[in-house]
């Protein structure tokens, strides 16, 4: 099956098949918050979770179509030290940061930023009606890589390698690899797997993966099984690291009224000291006092 929109980025799936797929260790709820000038989101992964999750620190949803629950967008305010993938499914924003990188991200776009030593930046919604949805991920930088020089890529939703099963599942691959699709990003460190995964009811998907990476599945359309547990939307799902398994496999009801959607995002963990305070995340409290003082200062550009 062809996109009719972006016909170039579709590609063939291999067959895969598990031995030992993951179960699941817990299902997770978000907490309701607000970040920015107010949008609202829920935090999917909490900072309780960093380590079990490691080397992901944060993941956000946001997801409204009232305005007031996004217009203030996010004005500019700082980061160190890691990276920010956002993702919108649906809406416009437009992202300026302090080492002159501009960009608009709009559906099915993502934004790749790589804080390292230090920017500021801002993420302000170009739309004033109609739905906004989406992801922000936080992914940790190794210790050797957190003062390295900013960097920033916007991924346009047509620059996002796609495919489908022969059971009529559609993957986009942001990063990493898929049934011999390889994403639009890749990390060598953390080497993180990031798919968006369509299920048509009643189909299966399985993805492999190594036993020593931590793995979570976020549901937001209808449900999914993993096992004889199942995730219902807007729940994240934290995949047992157990030894000798070879994947994760998903399944959508049948009893589903349209298609399940959800995020698999998985990664290599760094086990290094996480020291966090806002927006900086460092591997010790002097790092953090430093980083501080620098953004005082004016050091992030």
């Amino acid at each position: 099956m062809t996109s009719p929109h972006h016909p170039h980025n579709v590609h063939a799936a291999q067959a895969v098949s598990l031995v030992r797929p993951r179960p699941i260790e817990q299902i997770v709820a978000g907490v309701s918050t607000s970040d920015g000038d107010g949008v609202k989101l829920t935090r999917v992964l909490q900072h309780t979770l960093q380590e079990r999750l490691d080397p992901y620190l944060m993941l956000d949803a946001f997801g409204s179509d009232n305005p007031g629950d996004y217009i203030g967008g996010f004005p500019s305010h700082p980061h160190r030290g890691f990276e920010t993938v956002t993702y919108m499914i649906s809406g416009r924003m437009r992202h300026r940061d302090s080492h002159g990188h501009e960009g608009l991200l709009s559906n099915g776009g993502v934004q790749w930023m790589t804080a390292g030593r230090g920017l500021v930046h801002s993420e302000l919604p170009e739309q004033e009606e109609g739905l906004m949805e989406g992801f922000q991920l936080w992914l940790n930088l190794p210790a050797k890589d957190k003062m390295r020089e900013p960097w920033y890529r916007d991924i346009q939703s047509e620059e996002i390698p796609e495919f489908t099963t022969p059971a009529g599942v559609h993957v986009r691959v942001i990063a990493g690899e898929s049934h011999g699709v390889a994403g639009a990003m890749k990390r060598e460190r953390t080497e993180p797997l990031y798919l968006d995964i369509t299920l048509p009811p009643g189909a299966e998907f399985a993805q492999p993966l190594p036993d020593d990476r931590n793995a979570l599945v976020y549901v937001f359309r209808e449900s999914v099984f993993i096992g004889n547990s199942e995730i219902p939307t807007k729940r994240m799902a934290i995949m047992a690291n157990e030894s000798g398994s070879d994947g994760v496999l998903l399944h959508a009801p049948g009893t589903n009224h349209s298609p399940a959607r959800a995020l698999l995002i998985a990664g290599k963990p760094l086990r290094e000291p996480i020291a966090q305070y806002g927006p900086f995340v460092m591997n010790t409290r002097e790092q953090l006092m430093q980083a501080v003082q620098d953004f005082q200062r004016g050091k992030f550009g």
